[in-house]
């Protein structure tokens, strides 16, 4: 095996912020992030729940669902129950204490508090100097976030030394910006017909505090060597500025201008521009200025664009400016200084070689920085964060440890399933617990429900409505087998229209091994003669299939039916052809440190381990048992988690050689299967520890997993469609619920059972004899040459495989 365990990434992201077509720079920052997490990874579906200010109204994209009214502290409990209904796997929320209501906008504290998905807080401002109200609700943000992202290496150090925040829990990740060519601005300057032109600009909302003055001050030192010399101020005024007062400030900004003699030379671009619009204006720029009079600015937006099209760019020295124009990417100039900024200013544009050297590094850096490379970062931030994730306050049920019939075990229901099944079969999926009819039935599900229901008549009689159910599911089960091509349908529309010619050898292997276990089981209704007859008739199409599940499916059909029909020629033969095929793969594949059938984990794994363990036991052929028991071994340590409870082989895992298992997503089949092979093996080998891993991999169901949490509704009998990284899938589809039922069934129809039974991930000294790797007395979980063997002295299983073909 190899390669590390992937970090699955969520696939459910809500975004919290403001957001276009609002005009500002959260909002523009929330839409960006957006749109580059989506295009990221095309499973990734993220949303943005809006912040609205009072009074205004916004025509908001597609992908904002709900809008968070700014003064209304009912309007942030909704959201928060929305995302919970929703089934929302991280919320990343953009934080500026000015975008929420109330004081220090403690309203958003309202929405945090009611969440049920992990919380990653992205900071856009962090202060050094908190009043106590902005401390009371950084110090509730800080502990209700799992991880706390900052732009700037200074945003780090003051969480640490101000707020107490762990390293652990804040990542620094850079401001996103557009991905565009490095040009010469004479080229974009030529577009907007200022060739001749020498152009300095600021761009953004317009507003005190920005230290634009100090900019314009700058210019009577300028212009007289530089007549052609142009400032150009792009935005529109922040229109919180403009509900207030109008016009003021950008008309206090002309008349300095007028006032210092340089109106000529100062421009201004009064509107909010789109962003292509805005970035052909930057490429044109000569100059990038960044006056901001204050050292306390934590991240500055756009002069993360000036850096990302490789500007020249002075800037006074507030923290996010010190740490990106680092290493000669630009100029820094005193406070309010406007001598420094024309001394500077001048510098760059006599020097053209600084300029280019300057312009160059700052396109360098800014390529980190670009919106793909931004989002991968976040996505590896919620991903670990999903991992993370536990719930502590998760429900475990409270039996005792699990053993097979002594323990008081679940009752068996099947209202759930009820609910799935119509006239014409069990449906495939559904919406949380709600049958979801667009996708139909399949033949897969109508078949383990054939199963199901003959193997729950052996241990109990089964109610009128569950005994409909029964024959329902023969009936589907009949339908799908087409005389005429010797193959079975398998996916059928809601409208009861076939939707393939053929199904998959998998769909055959099941509809045999159901037909087998049927056939196995007297009836007074004479199924067992319909499923006699029918599997007689099906079964020998196997040997066209190429399968090894299918084989394996088949093959416990088959031994079913040679279980009350011991001796049928036909039958003998088969099994035997199937076992040596799926023995012959096991050879051909296992290796050392892979004592599996295929090169690849995939679905339904244990199977192919019962299919041998069976067929060995009935033939008496010691190799199939062997090489049965030997590859259960092997799996079930692979699906031992650190803490020794089970943890199934991950969909993750599914599609490459020799993978080291991933943990999720957790299927209930891994579980169901897992449970009757381990049985199976008990069964043939009178070995207790056997007994100890079905019921390890049964409790995987009732909350003994890696999110301790429940996987069923008892009551109903209904399963959940498996475990994600940090919840439930919400959805109880039929495969799900039958693995549950079937897994819950075999458990209870278990006759023997051994207090305190032992598990193989317990053992601590294993000696191995198998052909495979030699001797060895290291610990059973320190990947030893044969890493899955069992005391000899204590177990008795056989364990002298040969990787030899059968005779």
């Amino acid at each position: 095996m190899n390669g590390p365990v992937l970090t699955p990434r969520p696939s459910r992201i809500a975004l919290i912020g403001t957001c276009v077509p609002r005009h500002c720079g959260i909002a523009t920052f929330t839409n960006d992030l957006q749109q580059a997490l989506s295009t990221a990874d095309p499973n990734v579906a993220a949303m943005t729940i809006a912040m609205t200010d009072d009074k205004n109204a916004y025509a908001y994209p597609d992908q904002v669902p709900l809008e968070i009214q700014h003064a209304d502290p009912a309007s942030y409990e909704v959201a928060a129950d929305f995302l919970n209904v929703a089934d929302i796997e991280i919320v990343s929320l953009q934080h500026e204490f000015g975008i929420f209501g109330g004081e220090a906008g403690e309203h958003v504290l309202g929405l945090v508090r009611g969440l049920k998905a992990p919380l990653v807080t992205t900071l856009h401002t962090v202060l050094a100097t908190p009043n106590p109200s902005q401390r009371r609700v950084m110090d509730e943000l800080i502990a209700s976030s799992a991880r706390l992202i900052v732009m700037a290496d200074k945003g780090r150090q003051i969480l640490q030394d101000v707020y107490g925040v762990s390293a652990d829990q804040i990542a620094v990740i850079p401001h996103g910006v557009p991905d565009r060519p490095f040009l010469d601005p004479a080229m974009a300057k030529h577009d907007l017909g200022l060739a001749e032109r020498t152009l300095l600009m600021t761009f953004g909302l317009l507003g005190p505090g920005k230290g634009i003055e100090t900019a314009i001050r700058a210019l009577p030192a300028l212009v007289q060597e530089n007549p052609k010399l142009l400032y150009m101020i792009v935005g529109a005024t922040h229109p919180n500025l403009v509900r207030d007062e109008g016009e003021l400030y950008r008309e206090s900004l002309t008349a300095l201008a007028s006032e210092l003699g340089v109106s000529e030379h100062v421009q201004f671009v009064d509107r909010y521009l789109s962003l292509d619009a805005l970035l052909d204006y930057l490429a044109a720029c000569d100059i990038y200025l960044s006056p901001y009079p204050n050292e306390a600015q934590i991240v500055s937006g756009t002069l993360a664009y000036a850096i990302a099209l490789g500007k020249a760019v002075v800037s006074t020295p507030f923290w996010y400016a010190q740490e990106l124009l680092a290493d000669n990417c630009g100029l820094l100039v005193p406070f309010e200084q406007a001598d420094g900024f024309a001394r500077a200013i001048r510098r760059l544009i006599d020097d053209d070689t600084l300029r280019s050297e300057i312009r160059t590094n700052a396109y360098a850096r800014g390529r980190a920085m670009i919106w793909p490379r931004v989002a991968e970062q976040y996505l590896e931030v919620f991903s670990t964060v999903r991992l993370e994730r536990r719930s502590a306050g998760a429900t475990i049920i409270g039996f005792p440890p699990i053993q097979p019939g002594n323990t008081p075990l679940p009752h068996v229901s099947t209202a759930h399933l009820a609910a799935l099944t119509d006239s014409v079969g069990l449906m495939q999926h559904t919406k949380f617990a709600v049958p979801d009819r667009r996708h139909g039935y399949c033949l897969d599900d109508n078949a383990r429900a054939l199963l199901v229901f003959t193997e729950l008549a052996a241990l109990r009689p089964l109610t009128a409505q569950e005994e409909q159910l029964h024959l329902t599911y023969a009936a589907f089960v009949e339908s799908a087998w087409s005389p005429q091509t010797n193959r079975v349908h398998n996916f059928m529309n809601f409208d009861r229209t076939w939707l393939e010619s053929d199904g998959a050898d998998d769909a055959l292997g099941r509809t045999i091994w159901a037909l087998g276990t049927v056939a196995r089981h007297k009836d007074a209704r004479s199924l067992d003669g319909w499923a006699a007859a029918r599997v007689l008739e099906i079964a020998p199409v196997l040997m066209a299939c190429t399968s090894p599940r299918a084989w394996a499916y088949g093959l416990l059909g088959i031994s079913a039916f040679l279980e009350r029909f011991p001796g049928h020629r036909g039958f003998e033969r088969l099994r035997g052809e199937l076992a040596n095929r799926l023995f012959q793969r096991w050879s051909d594949a296992a290796r050392p440190d892979w004592i599996w059938f295929e090169d690849r984990l995939g679905y339904d794994n244990a199977r192919l381990c019962e299919a041998l363990i069976v067929s060995g036991h009935d033939t008496g052929k010691e190799h199939y048992l062997d090489a049965g028991l030997d590859s259960l071994r092997w799996l079930m340590k692979l699906q031992t988690a650190e803490r020794g409870h089970f943890r199934p082989i991950g969909t993750e895992t599914f599609g490459a050689d020799h993978r080291h298992p991933q943990p999720f997503d957790q299927q209930p089949l891994e579980a169901w299967a897992a449970v009757s092979a381990c049985l199976t093996a008990a069964r043939v080998t009178g070995d207790a520890v056997w007994q100890g891993e079905a019921s390890r991999a049964f409790a995987w169901f009732l909350g003994q997993n890696d999110l301790r949490v429940l996987v069923v509704d008892i009551e109903r009998g209904a399963c959940f469609d498996g475990l994600h990284p940090d919840r439930r899938n919400a959805n109880q589809g039929a495969e799900s619920t039958l693995a549950y039922i079937a897994a819950l069934t075999a458990m209870r129809r278990t006759p023997f059972a051994q207090p305190d039974l032992p598990r193989i991930s317990e053992m601590t000294t294993a000696r191995c004899t198998c052909h495979l790797g030699g001797a060895s007395e290291d610990p059973i979980d320190t990947g030893a040459a044969c890493s899955w063997l069992t005391p000899d002295v204590e177990l008795g299983v056989r364990s002298t495989t040969q990787l030899a073909t059968a005779n």
